[in-house]
C-alpha cells in the first residue's frame, strides 16, 4: 500500500523539485534611477505610477537612468536591458544615459505597434523640453502618461500615427506669438481708421502735384513694361506611411524604437 502511494507522489514531487530548483527570473523595477536624478519621494511616486499603468494595461513602462551605457549604442543597451531583466514581452522602455545626453525608446511585442515611429516622435516632443531643463520626474511623468494614452488608443481604434495623432499639447510659446500678432494687426487697424478721419492733408498719385506749378513742363508721357520675375519650388510630397520601423537585439528579439539628444 505505501509502495503504491509512494508511486503516485513521485511525479509530484519531482515536478515540484525541479519547480524549486528553477524559479522564475524575477523582473527588476520598473524604475532603475542608477543616475541617480530622482529623489526618494519623485521615485516612490513614479514607481506607483509606473507599476499601475503597467498592470492595468497588461505592458511593461520602464525607466531606467544610467550614467553611461559601457560603450554600448543607446539602442543596444535600452534592448538587452529589457531582454534580459525579465520584463514582460510586451513593453516600452525610456533609457536616459547622462554622459553623452541620450534619450531612446524601446519597444516590444504590442509595444510596437503602439508606439510607431510618429507617435515616439510625439511622445518625445511632450517630454523633451522638462528633461532638458532637468526636471526629471516632470519628463518620466508625462512619458508614462502619454505610453497609458497611446495603449488605450491603440486598442480602442487605430494607433496613433501618422494622419492620426493626438491635438499638441498647448503651446505656451506659441500662443503668446499669436496673441501679440493679433495684437499688432489690431492697432494697424485702429491707426488705419484714424488716419481716414484726417481730411487736411491726402496722398497725391501724381508727381506734378508735388512740384511748383510752371516750373517744368512734359512733353510726352508713357508707361513702358520692364520685366516680371517669377521663382518657382518643387515641393516633394512626404513619403512617410506611418507604422513602426523595426530591428532585431542581440538576444534575437524584435524591437521598435528610436532615440536622440536632449
Amino acid at each position: 500500500m505505501k509502495h503504491k502511494l509512494l508511486t503516485r507522489l513521485l511525479p509530484m514531487i519531482l515536478v515540484l523539485a525541479a519547480a524549486l530548483r528553477t524559479p522564475l527570473q524575477a523582473a527588476m523595477p520598473r524604475l532603475v534611477d542608477d543616475a541617480g536624478l530622482l529623489s526618494p519621494s519623485e521615485e516612490g511616486a513614479l514607481l506607483r505610477t509606473l507599476d499601475e499603468i503597467s498592470e492595468r494595461q497588461d505592458i511593461d513602462i520602464v525607466i531606467v537612468t544610467v550614467h553611461d551605457t559601457g560603450g554600448k549604442t543607446p539602442e543596444a543597451f535600452a534592448d538587452d536591458f529589457i531582454d534580459y531583466n525579465g520584463y514582460r514581452k510586451d513593453n516600452i522602455v525610456l533609457l536616459i544615459s547622462m554622459a553623452e545626453r541620450d534619450w531612446y525608446i524601446s519597444t516590444t511585442g504590442e509595444g510596437i505597434r503602439v508606439v510607431t515611429d510618429a507617435g515616439r516622435n510625439y511622445i518625445a516632443k511632450a517630454f523633451l523640453p522638462s528633461l532638458s531643463e532637468g526636471w526629471y520626474g516632470q519628463a518620466f511623468s508625462i512619458f508614462a502618461e502619454s505610453c497609458d494614452r497611446f495603449i488605450t488608443q491603440a486598442r480602442e481604434g487605430a494607433p496613433y500615427d501618422v494622419g492620426n495623432m493626438p491635438r499638441e499639447p498647448f503651446n505656451t510659446g506659441a500662443h503668446l506669438l499669436i496673441a501679440l500678432a493679433a495684437g499688432f494687426v489690431l492697432s494697424l487697424i485702429i491707426t488705419g481708421g484714424m488716419k481716414r478721419k484726417l481730411t487736411s492733408v491726402r496722398f497725391q498719385q501724381g508727381a506734378e502735384s508735388y512740384m511748383r506749378s510752371g516750373s517744368m513742363q512734359l512733353t510726352q508721357k508713357s508707361d513702358t513694361f520692364l520685366y516680371v520675375h517669377v521663382d518657382k519650388h518643387a515641393h516633394p510630397r512626404p513619403t512617410n506611411t506611418g507604422g513602426s520601423s523595426t530591428h532585431t537585439s542581440s538576444s534575437g528579439t524584435v524591437h521598435g524604437g528610436g532615440g536622440g539628444k536632449f
